[in-house]
């Protein structure tokens, strides 16, 4: 993963997915994705990539460390 930078929501996803998630599953307004007992919500598609802010409240929500983002 290159470092923090804004990201799409198809590289999200997959970064995700090598950090040992599964999904992303369909929920009430926005997809999830789940690793054992954590659930991280997905941002809807939209024609922009996903910021840094919005990044790393995402990766709060899923226990992610910066360094492990960085290194997935």
């Amino acid at each position: 993963m290159p470092p923090w930078v804004p990201i799409s929501r198809r590289r999200l996803i997959a970064t995700f997915k090598r950090l040992g998630f599964t999904g992303p599953y369909s929920g009430g307004r926005h997809q999830f994705m789940v690793r054992e007992d954590v659930v991280v919500t997905i941002p809807n598609p939209h024609g922009g990539d996903i910021g840094v802010g919005l990044l790393a409240v995402i990766l709060k929500q899923a226990g992610v460390a910066r360094s492990d983002w960085e290194n997935a």
